[in-house]
Parts: structure tokens; C-alpha cells; sequence
């Protein structure tokens, strides 16, 4: 099976790669699941378009920038359509600023993947639509994973 992490990237103090390490080897330690991880993909992309300072283009070149993410959306789109199992989304205030974390669990629901999420903010800050997209809502890492492990195993 593979998983999509899902989470903020472009606000994120480190583009979410932390938590998305952490679950990678997790995953495949508990259960041999594989992810699909878009701060890996998108790292890919930056390397074969060329795009190194792609977020300076946000301010010089902004539909050069728009172009180039373009790719990263359909890239990612296509993955949640065609190419995973289930969504792992960590819903924290970085994703609030962004809008393709929305996206892949809104499309996500409508496909009726499996959208594990994980949320940090207080349940008065939570989104409505999200929570009525995700088909389970956990608190922290650790009961996604005791979660997973039930199902899963």
C-alpha cells in the first residue's frame, strides 16, 4: 500500500519534511506501506526544470512561478487520483496560509480515499469542510499510529 502526506510545504518552517521523514520510515518499518512524499517530488521537479530559485519568481517572474507549480499541482493531483492508498494529512496552522493541502483532501473524500488527520488546532479553529472530508481525526502522531497499526496490520 502507499500513503500521501499530505501538509503544508510552502509556509512550513522546513517544508514539513520533518514529520514526513518520521512517517516515511514508520510506515515502512510497521507495515512495508510506501509514501508519496511532495517535498521529495517536488525537490525532483526543481531539479529537472532548472527551477532552483523558483520561489523568487513568486516576485520577479510571477507566471513563470505560477507555470512551475502548475506542474507540482498536477503532479500531485494525479498521485492522490491514481497513485495512493490513503491520505495522511497533518492539519496544523502552516496549512491555514496554503491551499493545496485543502485540495488533496477535499479530492481525497470525493474519491473515497481514506483521509487519516492528524490536527493541531483547537476544534473551534478546525475547519468544517476538512473535518467533514477526513474520515478520521486524531490528536497527535501516536494515536495515528496505534490507529494504523489496528487497521492495517
Amino acid at each position: 500500500m502507499r500513503a500521501y502526506l499530505s501538509g503544508a510545504m510552502e509556509y512550513a518552517h522546513d517544508e514539513g519534511a520533518g514529520w514526513r521523514e518520521m512517517m516515511t520510515a514508520w510506515l515502512d518499518e510497521s507495515f512495508g506501506h510506501t509514501v508519496y512524499n511532495p517535498v521529495i517530488e517536488s525537490q525532483n521537479l526543481i531539479e529537472s526544470y532548472g527551477a532552483e530559485d523558483y520561489r523568487e519568481w513568486k516576485q520577479t517572474d510571477p507566471k513563470r512561478y505560477a507555470d512551475f507549480i502548475r506542474v507540482c499541482v498536477d503532479r500531485d493531483i494525479d498521485t492522490v487520483r491514481h497513485g495512493v492508498d490513503y491520505i495522511i494529512c497533518l492539519w496544523d496552522d502552516y496549512v491555514l496560509k496554503g491551499a493545496g493541502t485543502h485540495a488533496e483532501v477535499t479530492l481525497a473524500y470525493d474519491i473515497k480515499k481514506p483521509v487519516y488527520l492528524i490536527n493541531q488546532l483547537s476544534n473551534g479553529d478546525m475547519s468544517g469542510w476538512i473535518m467533514a472530508c477526513s474520515t478520521e481525526i486524531f490528536s497527535d502522531f501516536d494515536s495515528l499510529k496505534s490507529f494504523l497499526l489496528k487497521t492495517y496490520s
